[in-house]
């Protein structure tokens, strides 16, 4: 089970103590429900994953299994989209929660940086104080997820070359 409030961010934090940092691609086998394969590259290490998440915005189940690079390779070839790019940090946010930030798309008109932070409770993420810097709260705002992000980015080519 996932638990989780997203929020729109303007940048990377400056005065946050940094945990992580990785590239992370990301593809859409199906969104709805959300089955997604990801590469990710940290400290030069490779890790690939399928994930499926539920339906729903704060709680919703998540199924993440790890897959070897060939599997990877081959789930890839059957996207029907190109993968989204995320520069993916992790911070340490002042009450111990972590803040996870990803730049989505860089140098592209779409691009766009958005936060995420898990919680272990439904009553965790609902007394949950955002730090100033942090947006809006997107996280039950219709059309905010990443799968809804590539269908209406990576899917449009696909659409439009069907009405010919």
């Amino acid at each position: 089970m996932e638990i989780e409030r997203k929020f729109r961010l303007e940048r990377f934090p400056e005065q946050l103590p940094l945990l992580e940092k990785s590239v992370v691609c990301q593809g859409y086998l199906s969104t709805r429900p959300a089955v997604r394969i990801r590469s990710s590259e940290k400290n030069g290490q490779m890790s690939y994953i399928l994930c499926i998440k539920g339906k729903g915005t704060l709680v919703r189940e998540e199924v993440e299994l790890p897959l070897e690079e060939d599997t990877f390779l081959r789930l890839k070839n059957l996207l029907p989209g190109e993968m989204i790019r995320k520069d993916f940090r992790v911070y340490q946010l002042p009450d111990g929660n972590r803040l996870e930030c990803s730049l989505v798309d860089e140098g592209t008109p779409t691009a766009f940086f958005y936060a995420e932070v898990e919680f272990e409770s439904v009553e965790k993420a609902n007394t949950f104080l955002p730090p100033d810097f942090l947006g809006e709260d997107i996280t039950e705002l219709p059309g905010s997820s990443m799968s809804a992000y590539w269908e209406k980015t990576r899917l449009v080519e696909k659409l439009d070359c069907n009405k010919g």
